[in-house]
């Protein structure tokens, strides 16, 4: 039995060659929603599961919850974005094959005790390495950044350009007053509850901030689907925007910071807000593209899988396929569930039963 992330939860039950996953219940912060996930985690108990399966999160409430259990069950925690890239091979019928596994979503727990949201994984079902991810920004404030993006721009663009950066003239800086401003920078300098992220998710909702001049939003990914409303009224040739891939011990880093900058010159010669995001789509479709053929000519590996709540924006998902069949890969996508965390159970259960 597999117990499923916060958000978005899903719990699986895997007996010989079926799978049952539960009903969504969306938030398990939420008391309604957390009594639903108990009932269905009892009602599959019944059936005596040999393995339970969790997420990494130690802040998980399904986390927390199998943890409660007796100890008569054999517990095995899980990475969040390996579950995602299993989950995606399974609806794909892969059997013990690697593939290159790009998991894009708004934050999970990672194997290093850090946030991941933006990662490439050389993965079968049993394991998988991290060999490839976005820059890590501080989330100024933690969740709150997810409903004020502007602090996710703030600490983007203080990471280039320190002080300066509220002398750029933009629309979005203007709304920030001299105390938020003088809040940000200190909580940015000394990480008071500011944890680092290498979030897509995170990436998306700085850039819509960025562009559309929004400070606050109602729901989370909430300026990443207006970004892409507005991108998909661009109907000419796109090149994209500059991007770093700088290549470390443990394998490389997209560093976006350069992208940053020449949207920044495009807002300041007033260019079409449709135009700059449709080439921050592109630009994200093209950092696919190359870190995937790097690591193909590195690891020998053809299959690329996409995965994560990110790859719901069908632009996005679009341009990243265009772009990998292009170049010969072969791209799996989910086929009956949703990318987003409602389908990590499942790849979560397919873990367990290559590992247990």
């Amino acid at each position: 039995m597999a117990a499923g992330p916060q958000t978005k939860n899903t719990v699986c039950f895997a007996k010989g060659n079926f799978a049952y996953l539960s009903r969504i219940h969306p938030d398990l912060s939420r008391p309604g929603d957390f009594l639903n996930f108990e009932k269905t985690v009892k009602y599959f108990l019944k059936k005596s599961p040999k393995i339970i399966v969790c997420d990494l999160h130690p802040e998980y409430q399904s986390t927390k919850f199998v943890y409660s259990l007796p100890t008569t069950y054999y517990l095995l925690p899980t990475q969040h974005h390996h579950a995602h890239i299993a989950s995606c091979m399974l609806e794909n019928g892969l059997k013990e094959q690697k593939v290159i596994g790009v998991a894009f979503d708004g934050t999970g727990w990672g194997s290093d005790n850090r946030l991941w949201g933006a990662e490439f994984l050389i993965c079968d079902y049993k394991d998988f390495k991290r060999v490839a991810h976005l820059k890590e920004i501080p989330l100024l404030g933690g969740e709150r950044a997810i409903l004020e993006p502007q602090r996710l721009v703030f600490a983007w663009l203080y990471s280039i350009y320190k002080d300066k950066f509220l002398n750029l003239d933009l629309g979005l800086l203007k709304k920030i007053d001299k105390n938020k401003q003088r809040v940000f920078k200190n909580m940015y300098l000394s990480g008071f509850n500011s944890p680092l992220a290498s979030s897509m998710g995170r990436l998306f909702d700085a850039m819509g901030s960025l562009i559309l001049e929004k400070s606050k939003v109602n729901f989370e990914a909430e300026l990443a689907i207006e970004l892409e409303k507005i991108a998909i009224r661009y109907r000419l040739y796109a090149i994209g925007y500059k991007f770093k891939i700088i290549k470390n011990k443990d394998g490389y880093v997209i560093d976006p910071m350069p992208m940053f900058k020449e949207i920044i010159r495009d807002l300041k010669a007033k260019e079409p807000k449709e135009k700059i995001a449709y080439y921050f789509h592109f630009t994200v479709a093209q950092m696919i593209r190359k870190i995937c053929l790097i690591l193909r000519k590195k690891h020998r590996i053809k299959k690329v899988a996409l995965s994560g709540g990110v790859f719901q924006n069908n632009l996005l998902l679009g341009l990243a396929l265009d772009l990998l069949y292009k170049e010969g890969f072969q791209v799996l996508t989910h086929r009956q569930l949703p990318c987003n965390d409602s389908s990590i159970s499942l790849g979560q259960a397919a873990i367990a039963n290559f590992r247990g």
